[in-house]
């Protein structure tokens, strides 16, 4: 055998040892487990109801506002006692790139019961024994209390800003160690427990978890409802569930369009008291025998079954603000119902088909069922219909939202107007053209966009032409085209506000009159649901999601034209080259060209040289009736002048506003601490050239048009930050935000007024907010999400 010379056997025994010290140090480093200090104390066993008295609202105001919905960290949901028992994952929902669908996993829907989440990945963050003198405590059996001892063990730096151990960013890597990843999570990731990047539990707090967490545990199981509500309840499901097609067929419609919705019983809610919410669901079973809830993607995929029973599953988990759609079920609304579906005459001979190319068209599905019966529908609870694309299958909606503009008013066409004959017949003969993405289920090709977008192209020239016909004769689209409520009905007019990746919707005009506004009519309102919402897979793949993005283009571009036929038309292409500024070619050909071609005159009389200006005065006016309260600031102890102060908020310039972020809440206390605050909110409207680019948004911000609108009480689910002041600090406080010129001058004004992360009496702030919110929105309000706390 031949042998190495010295200094070459010398130069690989140093290789080798390099390579061993390199691979020695890439081995994850591993610390002990942590153990509870205050054992005595934990040992205690547990009273009756103790999780309901003690360990839920600590549960709720420090995990809940952050573990909620499909954006949860490690998809760990606290908001339930079966969220929690189902555990963590480590698999992300929110993955846009993925080019095949995931496995949905949605609680109370996908699985139902422990054993079949595990199957599926999730494992658990409770303790998995209970303490003996043999077994380690149930502490370091429980991922959940190895976070909470961790923070404890390393609490928040006392500083100002977090620092770079911290990463707070939305998309940023899930850790989401197991129970065996424990000793690795802790090593590397010291400042990562619970909770994150914000102050830890008080003493009373830790103890009061540790002590359920060291008796194994134990979860609630839900309590019966009370009679009455269950009497209601089944009279609701017989209604729902007649045998007739006809009735199944409007069964059908209203569940498919009230899925995400909570419905509660208005006649037996106290008041000031938040009710009992349902969810509306398909069942494999009939009323009166336990929920076998048919789990598909989506709402009108074939139920695997001939028959399905529309049914209430009651609501167990806390309410939070980013899904919540409190929609009241009253005597009123049953009878519109009846009029509308059982009274309605048509006939069903057949129930239509669940084949995707049927199911995901409302305009095929529901061919059968009158206009005006559906459009009613959605009409009289306007704001959750527009709700339901923001609130509804997303937490996170950047690539939903960034198709629509930071603020816009919307206004419907009037359904006399809307649901005419004549119109009834253009939309049948435009089946064909109006097919939507979700016929292509959750795994499809984005080059399929090119077929849907030829067919819009086709409708909106075959609807120019029906509109250049119908209003030939003498006719015009006037401000009678307008629907106003019927006298009565505040959701006649709405305020859509962008928050970047999430949107609220308000009623009523709220603000300064806005750039762009949408007038939306039946067949324009039922593609949007079934487009963002219905339709819309949070778990479905890129292709899915892209072209469900790029579709939105044109019906956003389609309510805008609506609104844009109320003005003379030698100003419609002026103002729709200011809504796009620096748009593409593919763009400006499809505004200019043939399909945007409405050239009719309008039959309502302008008498300045700023007709949209003139038309939006002229809608508030004819509007008026239907404005939800006054919309100006009001206060039972804040003077006039301490309000007008605040309303001088909406003129800061461009500069000021860019530097605020999306979400402000704003507390203002007595400054002799007795009686409630006054809480408002100041939000940042970003202006943009157009809203028709895919994926470079900063790219087409037109920064030296931002604004900002305060409005009063909390708007909004996802705050970016907390102000508060005294009464007596409004002055001082007004005038420092108006000289806010940098990014260190923020900071400076933060440091005197805001409530940081950081700050150490942070969650009794946010116990106080929480409070105000319970007592002034029991039925509408819920819990705010801090995933978006900023760190300035």
């Amino acid at each position: 055998m031949m042998k190495l010379g010295g200094w070459k056997a010398g130069l690989l025994a140093i290789l080798g040892l390099v390579i061993a010290v390199a691979i020695w140090q890439w081995e994850p480093q591993e610390a002990p487990l942590l153990n509870d200090s205050t054992t005595s104390e934990s040992m205690k066993p547990l009273s009756a109801g103790f999780f309901d008295q003690h360990v839920e609202p600590v549960l709720t105001q420090r995990c809940v506002v952050c573990h909620a919905c499909y954006d949860a960290p490690c998809q760990l949901k606290m908001s339930s006692a079966e969220g929690l028992a189902r555990g963590a994952n480590k698999e992300k929902v929110y993955q846009g790139t993925r080019l095949t669908a995931a496995t949905p996993n949605r609680l109370f829907i996908d699985a139902q019961n422990v054993d079949e989440w595990r199957q599926r990945d999730f494992f658990t963050v409770l303790p998995e024994t209970v303490e003996t003198e043999d077994s380690p405590p149930p502490t370091q059996s429980s991922v959940l209390a190895q976070m909470l001892l961790l923070k404890q063990a390393n609490p928040l730096p006392e500083t100002t800003h977090l620092g770079e151990g911290f990463d707070i960013s939305l998309n940023r890597p899930q850790q989401c160690p197991t129970l065996d990843e424990m000793g690795s999570y802790i090593a590397e990731q010291p400042l990562g427990g619970m909770p994150y990047a914000l102050p830890g539990l008080t003493n009373e707090e830790q103890q009061t978890l540790m002590r359920w967490l060291h008796n194994g545990a134990p979860l609630p199981k839900a309590q019966p409802l009370p009679d009455a509500l269950l009497k209601r309840a089944d009279k609701f499901e017989a209604w729902l569930n007649g045998n007739s097609n006809k009735a199944q067929l409007s069964a059908r419609y209203i569940y498919e369009h009230l899925f995400t919705s909570h419905l509660y019983f208005e006649a037996l809610s106290e008041e000031g008291v938040t009710p009992q919410f349902f969810n509306l669901v398909r069942s494999l079973t009939p009323p009166g025998e336990p929920l076998d809830v048919v789990a598909t993607r989506r709402p009108f995929d074939h139920p695997g079954t001939d028959r399905v029973w529309y049914r209430l599953q009651p609501v167990t988990s806390t309410i939070v603000s980013k899904t919540h759609q409190p929609y009241a079920i009253n005597d009123d609304l049953m009878a519109k119902w009846n009029a509308w579906f059982v009274e309605a005459e048509f006939d069903v001979p057949e129930l239509p088909s669940y084949k995707p190319e049927v199911a995901a068209n409302p305009l095929t599905a529901f061919t059968l069922m009158p206009v005006n019966t559906r459009y009613r529908f959605m009409l009289e609870r306007a704001q959750n219909t527009i709700m339901g694309y923001i609130k509804g299958p997303v937490c996170r909606g950047q690539v939903a939202l960034n198709v629509i503009n930071d603020r816009f008013w919307v206004f419907f066409v009037d359904p006399e107007v809307a649901t005419s004959e004549k119109l009834n017949r253009f939309y049948a003969s435009q089946k064909e053209n109006l097919h939507l993405p979700a016929e292509q289920e959750s795994t499809a090709l984005a080059v399929s966009w090119v077929k849907y977008a030829e067919h819009q192209g086709d409708y909106l020239r075959a609807r120019t032409d029906f509109m250049n016909d119908t209003f030939r004769q003498g006719q015009h689209l006037s401000l009678k085209s307008i629907w106003d409520g019927d006298g009565n009905n505040t959701n006649a007019t709405l305020t859509v506000f962008r928050h970047f990746d999430n949107a609220t919707v308000a009623k009523g005009l709220v603000g300064e009159p806005t750039k762009t506004a949408w007038v939306i009519d039946y067949a324009l309102l039922e593609r949007i649901h079934y487009l963002l919402v219905a339709g819309f897979d949070v778990y479905g793949n890129y292709g899915h999601q892209l072209m469900t993005r790029l579709y939105m283009d044109f019906l956003r571009m389609e309510g805008e034209s609506n609104f844009l036929a109320l003005l003379p038309p030698q100003t419609r292409h002026q103002q729709l080259s200011e809504w796009y500024q620096q748009a593409g070619p593919e763009l400006t050909d499809f505004i200019e060209g043939d399909i945007n071609s409405f050239e009719q005159d309008t039959g309502i009389e302008y008498s300045s040289d700023n007709p949209k200006s003139e038309l939006y005065s002229m809608l508030k006016q004819a509007l008026e009736n239907v404005q939800p309260k006054s919309s100006s600031l009001r206060s039972n102890w804040l003077s006039d002048d301490q309000l007008a102060l605040l309303g001088s908020l909406d003129t800061l310039s461009p500069e000021q506003a860019t530097i605020l972020p999306e979400i402000t809440m704003l507390m203002v206390r007595p400054d002799n601490g007795e009686g409630e605050p006054e809480m408002f909110t100041l939000l940042r409207n970003s202006a943009h050239y157009n809203v028709s680019s895919l994926f470079e948004e900063d790219e087409n911000r037109n920064y030296g048009q931002d604004s900002v609108t305060l409005v009063q009480g909390l708007l909004g689910s996802y705050p970016d930050v907390f102000w508060q002041i005294n009464a007596s600090e409004v002055q001082n406080m007004v005038a420092k935000v108006k000289r806010i010129k940098s990014e260190s001058d923020y900071e400076a004004f933060i440091t005197d007024y805001g409530v940081r992360r950081t700050n150490p009496a942070f969650w009794q702030f946010s116990d106080e907010v929480i409070q105000w919110a319970l007592s002034r929105y029991p039925i509408e309000g819920g819990l705010l999400d801090y995933n978006r706390l900023e760190d300035r």
